[in-house]
């Protein structure tokens, strides 16, 4: 019965965030996807409690490259980025910040998390040209599943399955599978057995 009922609610908030995907693909014919996601992100991330998280699933599942509809999406989380897949079984905290990229299965992003879009989003080799004027890359980064990501840690690179970052963390270098890391760098510091 709790199945059929979380069915229900996944159907009716898709339907309730059909008109907000309805303007997300009319914006996107005047400005490019990543403003537009971004422009929705902002507005309805401020939609408190479990029915903001259900209407945020609901919008995502259409508008991202792939969004399970049992996400949990938290409170005042921003999108950067429509080039984001988000897998069953998610859950990612308040105030998070996600640019592009994979999230698996069963994965937790504690509160204030940012997930950047690779370490290379903005070069600084020219002295004489202002920084945001200088581009930059933007590199998916993954994150496997079953893994956890504790509080206000910084993602700029890969982290393997069953990994667990600790708060804090800056990741700047792939992490292995069944790693736990900590520190800014982050370092191995025990591997799950």
């Amino acid at each position: 019965m709790k199945t059929l009922i979380k069915e229900f609610l996944f159907i009716l908030f898709a339907l309730l965030a059909a008109p907000f995907s309805l303007l997300y693909f009319l914006l996107t014919l005047v400005i490019n996807k990543n403003d537009s996601i971004a422009f929705f992100s902002q507005l309805l991330s401020l939609l408190p409690g479990k029915i903001g998280a259900y209407f945020r699933a609901g919008f995502y599942r259409f508008t991202l490259k792939h969004c399970s509809k049992d996400a949990v999406i938290s409170f005042a989380t921003l999108f950067s980025q429509q080039n984001t897949s988000i897998a069953s079984g998610v859950y990612i905290g308040p105030q998070c910040n996600i640019g592009m990229c994979s999230i698996g299965e069963n994965v937790l992003l504690g509160s204030g998390v940012h997930v950047m879009s690779g370490a290379k989003q903005h070069n600084f080799d020219a002295v004489d040209v202002p920084i945001r004027n200088q581009g930059g890359t933007y590199e998916k980064v993954t994150i496997g599943k079953n893994s956890w990501v504790g509080n206000g840690a910084l993602i700029m690179a890969d982290i393997g399955e069953n990994c667990v970052v600790a708060a804090g963390s800056v990741v700047i270098k792939p992490v292995a599978n069944n790693a736990i890391v900590a520190g800014n760098p982050a370092k191995v510091i025990k591997t799950r057995q």
